[in-house]
């Protein structure tokens, strides 16, 4: 760890300009993965190095190998969602945006390990920077094997806290877009109502990038949203001249490790050298309330998601499935309405702060990768922008005293993702001043 490994720009400009050889890149990735996978467990399965080179064809992601969460379909690999029971589960069709990956050049690397049906139940990925910590989950795999230089682009999905605090942990760029951006079709559901599609890279620039390729460009799906997102032509996101922060006090903020705490001061520091205004703001009671309606949907729709596997393959299922099935049971029609009701009226009622700011600022988790493969971390700074369906994204900041990753967590206006993203470069040029 440390080496300073291309990124999605530099390495789509390069191929594009000749420069480099798209099967000397996919060479570098393959080896590399077999150099570090041994003790790494970021894949579930890889192309091998001959598909690889022969997927080779013209387009913007040309030649750029990329990791596919592991509850995203894919024809050519196995989709198992890190569940026994679809070990050998071969989708007969892509997912929607993996589609969209291949006919933009891009190159199916490999399925990431994920946790249990993307909820809980961890894996065997390790942390790049110490096999002794939690690389987090659910999208464990795909931001360990973008921190360890394996891919330069990484796909995710976020429920709770599944992309932003697998990003911090890891130290990598995770970004979960507004709910909607992107498509679902063809990823194992955890929840309709909160599930996300997001993308890990190495920087801000990239992730913009990747999102204006792989976002919605129809709304034939229910419930998608086509996001605004302008780049230059050398596919760079503008930074937002003098972003207006609002640093939000959580319910969760004695979680917070004293190093946690000390990297977010550090970036308020920084952002206010460069211009940025910074204020701490407390919102309304009803937004932390509001999270037991968020579990109460969780619960609810993995009830109907996994009625069918409780019934017939019950013991296969991990026993955090089973207990948010069985609780999901519980609830009535009408209280799930209720929730989802609330769900929408939050989101709307969030917009007024947004007026008078760019972009919130929080902890993406409690500090530092937790030294515990069983357990892949508190998602509870995440879960608020989780359930409003509004933009976040981790940035990485500074390592720990034990040399772990320890970043900060930005969240947009819902539908405002280019807002968010040129916030998120201010401050990632600040932190680098």
């Amino acid at each position: 760890m440390g080496k300073q490994y291309l990124g999605l720009i530099a390495a789509t400009k390069q191929i594009g300009e000749h420069q480099l050889d798209p099967k000397t890149l996919l060479n570098t990735s393959f080896e590399l993965a077999n150099q570090l996978e041994p003790n790494l467990k970021a894949f579930v399965s890889r192309n091998t190095l001959e598909v690889l080179q022969k997927a080779i064809q013209p387009g913007p992601l040309s030649g750029i190998p990329i990791g596919i969460k592991d509850i995203i379909n894919t024809y050519d690999l196995p989709t198992t969602n890190g569940s026994p029971i679809y070990a050998n589960h071969r989708p007969k069709h892509d997912a929607t945006i993996v589609a969209k990956i291949r006919a933009l050049g891009g190159i199916i690397f490999g399925k990431t390990v994920t946790t249990q049906f993307a909820w809980k139940t961890p894996g065997p990925t390790v942390n790049p920077w110490n096999g002794a910590h939690t690389p987090g989950g659910s999208s464990s795999g795909s931001a360990a094997a973008v921190a360890a230089g394996i891919v330069p682009l990484a796909l995710g999905s976020q429920t709770v806290g599944s992309i932003v605090r697998p990003a911090a942990f890891c130290g990598v760029v995770g970004f979960k877009p507004s709910f909607g951006a992107t498509s679902k079709e063809g990823v194992h559901p955890l929840s309709f109502s909160l599930d996300h599609i997001g993308f890990f890279t190495r920087s801000v620039d990239d992730v913009a990038f990747a999102f204006q390729l792989l976002k919605n460009e129809s709304t034939k799906e229910e419930g998608l949203i086509i996001p605004d997102l302008q780049l230059d032509s050398n596919h760079l996101i503008a930074s937002l001249p003098a972003p207006r922060i609002a640093f939000i006090k959580t319910p969760f903020d004695g979680l917070m490790s004293q190093e946690q705490q000390q990297t977010i001061q550090f970036v308020i520091g920084k952002l206010k050298q460069a211009g940025a205004s910074v204020q701490t703001l407390e919102l309304p009671a009803q937004y932390w309330n509001a999270l037991s309606s968020m579990q109460l949907i969780i619960e609810f729709e993995v009830a109907q998601i996994h009625q069918q596997h409780m019934k017939t393959v019950k013991d296969l299922l991990c026993p955090n499935i089973q207990e948010l099935a069985t609780k999901g049971r519980q609830h009535s029609p009408a209280q799930y309405e209720s929730a989802l009701a609330l769900q929408i009226t939050l989101r709307q009622s969030i917009g007024e702060i947004f007026k008078s700011f760019d972009a919130l600022l929080c902890a993406p988790a409690t500090g530092e990768a937790p030294k515990d493969l069983g357990w892949t971390g508190d998602p509870s700074f995440c879960a608020l922008g989780s359930f409003l369906g509004v933009p976040a994204i981790n940035l990485p900041v500074r390592k720990s005293a034990n040399g772990l990753p320890l970043g900060i967590q930005l969240m947009g206006n819902y539908q405002h993702d280019e807002t968010l993203l040129k916030a998120a470069k201010f401050t990632e040029q600040s932190i680098c001043e």
